[in-house]
């Protein structure tokens, strides 16, 4: 599976070691979308909507994001504006959550609060994230297809 990358300043140093991380210990490839370096003045928009315009044009079960910011709850906004891509936030907590992202709601995208997570907390929920398939039940798929269709 293709896995995306982006972030601001506020994920540069955690995303630097989860691209290595994702693609050297889970064996995944991987696609680094920015920020290429630390700046304190960079915008999430601009790399965010990149990884969502792309998980949006590509197959789900080929590709999907990772985005990171300090929250992930502005990142999700960006990822969310983009019909197709379901971005679930992650800062924190019950370890379950990133599983039941994928189980039940499909996510196609994580976001991580990066001021919020030690590298090995968001290295086990991407490692979650990526193992979790959904589901498929029906009252899921219904809710998925509204989603979609309001948009």
């Amino acid at each position: 599976m293709k896995i995306l990358f982006g972030t601001d300043h506020a994920g540069f140093e955690m995303k630097e070691a989860l691209v290595a991380f994702v693609r050297n210990e889970l064996g995944h490839e991987v696609e680094d979308m920015g920020a290429y370096e630390y700046d304190e003045g960079d915008d999430y928009p601009d790399f965010v909507s990149k990884v969502a315009a792309r998980v949006a044009a590509g197959d789900a079960s080929e590709i999907r994001g990772v985005i990171l910011g300090g929250s992930g709850q502005g990142e999700a906004m960006v990822a969310n504006r983009r019909k197709g891509v379901r971005a679930a936030v992650y800062y924190g907590g019950n370890q379950g959550i990133p599983a039941l992202s994928r189980e039940h709601n499909d996510a196609n995208v994580l976001s991580l609060g990066a001021r919020f997570l030690s590298l090995e907390e968001a290295k086990e929920a991407v490692t979650t994230w990526l193992d979790a398939r959904f589901g498929g039940e029906e009252r899921h798929v219904r809710r998925i297809r509204k989603i979609d269709t309001s948009l």
